[in-house]
């Protein structure tokens, strides 16, 4: 069920250097700054469902550069892990706080973890949402769980990979090839068309070979690392941590629960009969967890 949403909605940019930022706001109170995964994604693939959270809390999402309303001015080269970490602290420094939360759904999970890492006192509160794997080893045994469930499925994604109007960005194209992806992501396939007819709102062809290639740097300097593990760097730090995981994820719960365990006291819900998209599959369920742990 969605809850009504009458909070009216501000769109604006702001300036880091090398590009602008789209920011998405709706609600008042608490400010929580909205992560979106992929991460060669934006954040319309969240909505409407997420803002159901507005009823009581301030939610901030914006498209994380060269993706979405904030590709314009960006080459790929552009982005790094860094410039990302960068950016998020703008976001946090335009809300005028000292100490933010933050959910990240997803990739957008990682990118939390690795701003909570380096920017623990600017962290009030980190709420994960079906988290991708936080360590080369979890992302291997995500691949390695994915291969042994689902391997046409992965032979199917393989093969669209390889069409030239694949590689040029076409729209539809890229559509098939995410509803193999996600097809094993959603406990209701009924879903399924809804999250792929959101993913690429505001791309073009030419945003969604950009967004590819920022998204293949991101790998290349987290989890292509054979030495990546952001739950060591985020152990000493004590941010106070939500891990919210379906049952049916994609993702292995093994995964998750290693976060998890990385900080003491850190609260774990596994929502049952939900897969990737906790917010649209159990979105009582997702947002009671997420208000009873900001009180």
């Amino acid at each position: 069920m969605i809850r009504e949403m009458s909070t009216s909605v501000d769109e604006s940019f702001i300036a880091v250097p090398g590009a602008r930022l789209y920011l998405r706001e709706v609600g008042t109170g608490t400010p929580i700054v909205v992560l979106h995964g992929g991460p060669d994604f934006n954040h319309n693939y969240l909505l409407p469902e997420m803002d159901g959270l507005a009823e009581r809390l301030r939610l901030v999402y914006y498209d994380q550069r060269g993706r979405g309303k904030s590709s314009a001015g960006v080459a790929p080269e552009d982005v790094t892990i860094g410039s990302e970490i960068e950016d998020l602290d703008r976001v946090r420094e335009h809300l005028g706080v000292d100490r933010v939360t933050i959910l990240g759904h997803s990739w957008g999970s990682l990118l939390a973890m690795e701003y909570a890492a380096r920017h623990p006192e600017r962290v009030s509160h980190l709420i994960l949402m079906n988290s991708a794997p936080a360590s080369h080893a979890d992302m291997l045994r995500f691949r390695a769980h994915r291969e042994a469930d689902h391997p046409e499925r992965l032979a199917a994604m393989r093969e669209i990979a390889t069409t030239p109007v694949y590689a040029a960005g076409d729209v539809e194209t890229e559509a098939g090839y995410y509803r193999i992806h996600f097809g094993a992501a959603l406990r209701d396939p009924q879903m399924l068309e809804t999250i792929v007819g959101r993913l690429r709102v505001d791309f073009t062809p030419s945003s969604i070979v950009q967004a590819r290639a920022i998204e293949d740097r991101l790998y290349e300097q987290t989890w292509l690392r054979p030495d990546y593990d952001v739950r060591e760097r985020l152990r000493p730090t004590r941010v106070p941590l939500l891990m919210i995981h379906g049952d049916h994820d994609f993702v292995p719960t093994d995964c998750a629960q290693r976060i998890a365990d990385a900080l003491p006291g850190a609260r774990f819900i596994l929502i049952g009969d939900c897969g990737h998209f906790a917010y649209l599959e159990r979105p009582a369920e997702t947002f009671e967890a997420i208000e009873d742990f900001l009180g």
